[in-house]
C-alpha cells in the first residue's frame, strides 16, 4: 500500500509540474505573438498611445507651469531692481541733503 501512495504521488507531481511547464511556455509564446504584432502593427496599442498622450499632456502642463512660475519670478525680481534703484536714490539725496545741511552750519 505504501509504495502505490508512493507511485500515486510521484505521478501526480510529475504530471502537476509538466501542467506547470505548459503553462509558463504557454505565456512566453503569447508574449512572443503580442510583441510580434505590437512591432507589425504598432499603431494597435491604443493603451500605450494613451499612456504616450497622458505623459506628453503631463509634461506640457509641468512645462506651462514652469514657465509661469518662471515670470512671476522674473517680474519679482525686475520690481525688487526698481525698489532697489528707488532707495538708492533717496539715500543718495539724503546724503547731498546732510552735506548740504553741514556746509550751511560751517559758514554760519
Amino acid at each position: 500500500m505504501k509504495r502505490y501512495s508512493t507511485a500515486l504521488l510521484f505521478c501526480l507531481l510529475s504530471l502537476t509540474s509538466q501542467l506547470a511547464h505548459a503553462d509558463i511556455i504557454d505565456d512566453a509564446i503569447g508574449n512572443i505573438q503580442q510583441a510580434i504584432n505590437d512591432a507589425y502593427n504598432p499603431g494597435s496599442t491604443s493603451r500605450n498611445n494613451d499612456d504616450d498622450d497622458r505623459y506628453n499632456d503631463n509634461r506640457r502642463t509641468d512645462s506651462r507651469q514652469y514657465d509661469e512660475r518662471r515670470r512671476q519670478l522674473d517680474d519679482r525680481r525686475q520690481r525688487l531692481d526698481e525698489r532697489q534703484r528707488q532707495l538708492d536714490e533717496d539715500r543718495r539725496q539724503l546724503e547731498d541733503d546732510e552735506r548740504r545741511l553741514e556746509d550751511d552750519y560751517d559758514r554760519g
